[in-house]
């Protein structure tokens, strides 16, 4: 076989195309990328609960808590966001507990839950899509530094 099976070649390129889609990213995709990547942490959290992978599925709960509370939770601006923000916070720990009893109870239903959540979530963010519907929404969930929120999207998006 000419390429062989080269997963860490497989990995470098989906990670310099991560990078790549962040420093283009707008606020408002860099929220959803955030979004995709807690979902695909919970659904391979689930995966590995069905094989009884213990250690993996510990290991993706804990990157889907991560994105949850270091990319989407602290990325908002309660002063801003006013009770919109203060909302998203609330269900954001929400989330993060219910991934939290998930992880020790082995329950994938409560995963389930917070997929659903997120999914629904990174919809209406899809929905705002436009350049001025994010300049005035881009306040409730706008990071305090660009470069901030672009380094949790790479460290945490790409489960």
């Amino acid at each position: 076989m000419m390429f062989g099976n080269n997963q860490r070649g497989v990995n470098v390129y989906a990670q310099v195309s991560l990078e790549t889609g962040v420093l283009a990213a707008n606020p408002n995709k860099l929220i959803i990328m955030l979004y995709e990547g807690a979902i695909t942490a919970c659904r391979n959290a689930i995966a590995h609960m069905q094989k009884k992978d213990i250690q993996n599925k510990g290991i993706m709960l804990s990157k889907a808590i991560m994105i949850i509370e270091s990319g989407l939770r602290l990325s908002l601006d309660k002063q801003v966001g006013g009770e919109i923000a203060a909302s998203l916070d609330n269900l954001y720990a929400y989330m993060s507990h219910r991934l939290t009893l998930a992880n020790i109870h082995n329950q994938p239903e409560l995963v389930y839950e917070v997929i659903k959540l997120l999914t629904e979530l990174k919809g209406a963010w899809e929905t705002i899509g436009n350049e001025q519907a994010v300049s005035s929404v881009g306040a409730i969930a706008k990071p305090s530094q660009e470069t901030d929120s672009n380094r949790y999207v790479v460290n945490y998006a790409g489960a």
